[in-house]
């Protein structure tokens, strides 16, 4: 039972939250409003998968929406400049990955904490986005491929959802799955040990950190089509729920260690928290006071991972 506890706790503690908000708030449970909750948390999921790649590897990325916004930015940039939609997309996912090689660079090879390293190319990121705009977000119209990638539904199910249950998927088979996602594993529980046992933990982290980047680049791509605007700040609201998502998902499945179903159902709980509280009538404040209490929550859990991301050299 304690392990049961231990393992699942928290997910039974949001399906618990669930059905508090079925019984007390009206239409909750409309087919409308839960697809809405599963639109809404695409983005976030998308970037809390990037934020769990590089907290694998022990390192902290607090520059995915900084980067995001940034690659927004581009993308929305080319686009409503008349650019083929592709290459605006293309120019985006290169922009934030350049970003998470500059991650990984700084960390690995200058051996910069992550904490300091991403936090510097996060501000670097919003001067560059503020720079490129003038601190006015590109708004007109669009092409409509464009936007379908995040506006559009297949069979009835909003595309955002597809992409996000693609990337969830595919990400957990990389990490579970396959020798680059062991290697990852072993490079984060155990540096030096992986490093003598022939894994290029420093490749790793560098990857891991790209991965984190890369996923910033697609929500971006994603976010910009959904709302058909881009601005120089537009994912800076992503980033304590994103890091929220991935340390409550590092109380469950596997307690104190980042995976990506935990940062899924992460995501979840607080998207269905953020929407029952507004169809509950809520003021808009108790939404961050949520969302701080799951993350000193979490972290009480999940302390010793993150220290030893934040400050490992």
């Amino acid at each position: 039972m304690n392990e049961l506890i231990s393992r699942y706790g928290t997910a039974i503690g949001g399906a618990l939250v669930f059905a508090f908000f079925a019984a007390a708030a009206d239409n909750f449970l409309s087919i409308g409003n839960l697809l809405t909750i599963l639109r809404q948390i695409s983005f976030l999921t998308i970037l809390a998968i990037g934020f769990t790649y590089a907290l694998i590897a022990s390192e902290l990325d607090l520059s995915f929406a900084a980067v995001a916004s940034l690659a927004g930015v581009v993308c929305g940039g080319l686009v409503h400049a008349g650019l083929a939609f592709p290459v605006a997309i293309a120019a985006a996912l290169m922009v934030a990955t350049a970003f998470g090689a500059a991650n990984g660079l700084l960390v690995t090879r200058m051996k910069i904490p992550s904490l300091i390293a991403t936090l510097a190319t996060a501000s670097i990121a919003t001067g560059l986005g503020f720079a490129f705009t003038n601190g006015v977000a590109w708004v007109g119209r669009w092409d409509r491929n464009f936007l379908w990638l995040g506006r559009g539904d297949i069979l009835g199910i909003p595309v955002l959802v597809i992409w996000m249950v693609v990337i969830a998927a595919a990400s957990w088979f990389v990490v579970s799955q396959t020798r680059f996602g062991i290697w990852l594993v072993a490079t984060g529980e155990a540096d030096e040990a992986a490093r003598l046992a022939g894994i290029p933990t420093r490749r790793m982290k560098l990857l891991g950190l790209m991965l984190s980047g890369f996923l910033a680049g697609i929500a971006a791509v994603l976010l910009t089509a959904s709302l058909s605007s881009a601005g120089p700040n537009g994912a800076a609201d992503f980033l304590m729920k994103g890091i929220a998502a991935v340390l409550l998902g590092m109380t469950m499945f596997d307690p104190g260690k980042p995976n990506v179903p935990g940062t899924v159902v992460g995501s979840l709980v607080i998207g269905i928290l953020g929407n029952g509280l507004v169809l509950l009538g809520a003021p808009y404040y108790v939404q961050d006071i949520t969302l701080g209490l799951i993350i000193l929550g979490s972290v009480a859990i999940s302390a010793s991972a993150l220290t030893k991301a934040a400050f490992s050299v």
